[in-house]
């Protein structure tokens, strides 16, 4: 079949052309931006998941109706060795400029500036004396910074006169603002308390501001060590794999536009070796494509597609990250793969990890921590570790050899 036709998109962060089984999560998004634009309280949004399942998809998604609904948004990516206050600042800067705050009124064109400048005040107030320019954060704003807001060098002080001033902007032009963060985990401490301080605050006073969250499965762990009261801060949605009727209608859809189909086997032999991932349906949809000769699509052509599509993701979905790893954090994988006896998507006991390699725990600690760190596993509860992609134990065994 045509290979130019082919519909899917097995990228990261790349859109499928059907977004199938994400209906309910973007209904109850749209209900979230109505009763905040009627001045009803509302939480902030949590998703999270395993890597591969679509939440920065989802993600974007939901900012694109926040936009449709003429809210401000901005968006970033945490890193673990970058504070807040840099990329919030820009988020916040394009929020503003999506507000498009009309120039025919003074008065509001006179707050819109002086937000600006507290926008500026807060990020310059992490600026190192004497840095070089190019290390200057250089939005545009060509206001003077807000002198005694967003300045004091306190984060969650700063955080909530900043999100207050950009919300009540916001809700002078009868809008909101909608700040969304991907990688929400790696956000550090200091800045995660900050953050759900400003969220307890803005809700308190009702003001049409909302953070809008994406991350591993350990997100919500990680913001009730922050603040106690996190877990009622926010509304929680797990991301996961699809059903098999979306599964199918992820699959089909697409290709239905391009007159071609599917047999029953196909897609069951399909949804069997994906497990119903959206990366992973994108991924063997796309070889199988590109495998068939002619539509209907068989269980035969996707047999033959199977192992190209499985060299691919052994190369740029579960290599890269094996590659990022130490050997003697290899080792630790490796253990965690054979000690889990399959379970993928389920967690292993570190203690388990440990007697495989007939080891002390504690002299593994340093590999762990370091995964950890790295992104590769994560740890949902006291004792017991998880990988943060789907399918990754199976590569292991099948794929990884000792160094």
């Amino acid at each position: 079949m045509d290979p130019i036709a082919n519909p899917y998109a097995p990228g990261a962060g790349q859109r499928p052309p059907e977004l199938a089984g994400r209906d309910d999560e973007l209904r109850t998004f749209e209900v979230v931006l109505t009763r905040i634009a009627r001045g009803r309280p509302e939480r902030s949004v949590i998703l999270t998941g395993l890597r591969g399942v679509g939440k920065t998809v989802l993600l974007n998604t939901l900012r694109s109706t926040a936009v449709r609904a003429g809210w401000g948004t901005g968006k970033f990516e945490a890193r673990p060795d970058q504070n807040l206050r840099r990329p919030l600042a820009a988020a916040l800067h394009m929020a503003v400029r999506e507000l498009g705050v009309p120039a025919d009124q003074p008065g509001l064109s006179e707050q819109a500036d002086q937000v600006l400048g507290t926008i500026k005040a807060f990020v310059e107030r992490d600026a190192k004396p004497g840095a070089k320019f190019r290390d200057r954060w250089n939005p545009g704003i060509n206001v003077p910074a807000t002198v005694g807001r967003a300045d004091s060098g306190d984060i969650e002080i700063d955080l909530v006169e900043l999100l207050s001033d950009v919300a009540g902007l916001a809700g002078e032009l009868g809008r909101g603002v909608g700040v969304f963060i991907d990688e929400m985990q790696d956000l550090g401490p200091d800045d995660v308390s900050a953050l759900c301080a400003a969220c307890h605050e803005l809700g308190q006073q009702g003001l049409p501001l909302i953070v809008v969250g994406a991350g591993l499965p350990h997100l919500p762990a990680v913001l009730s060590a922050s603040k106690s009261y996190s877990e009622r801060l926010f509304r929680y949605t797990r991301i996961d794999r699809l059903a098999r009727e979306a599964a199918d209608r992820a699959l089909v859809s697409p290709a239905s536009e391009e007159g071609v189909s599917y047999e029953s086997g196909a897609l069951d032999r399909l949804y069997e070796i994906t497990g119903g991932y959206p990366y992973f349906l994108q991924a063997y949809g796309k070889v199988a494509w590109d495998s068939a000769p002619r539509s209907p699509i068989t269980a035969e052509d996707v047999d033959v597609a199977i192992p190209e599509a499985e060299r691919e993701l052994a190369v740029g979905f579960f290599g890269s990250r094996y590659e990022r790893a130490t050997p003697a954090e290899r080792e630790y994988l490796r253990a965690m793969a054979e000690a889990a006896e399959g379970a993928d998507a389920g967690s292993v006991a570190t203690a388990d990890v440990a007697t495989h390699l007939d080891r002390r725990p504690q002299s593994l600690s340093p590999a762990r921590d370091a995964l950890l760190k790295k992104g590769l596993i994560y740890s949902g509860e006291r004792g017991r570790i998880a990988f943060t992609v789907p399918h990754f134990g199976r590569y292991l065994r099948t794929h990884a050899t000792a160094d």
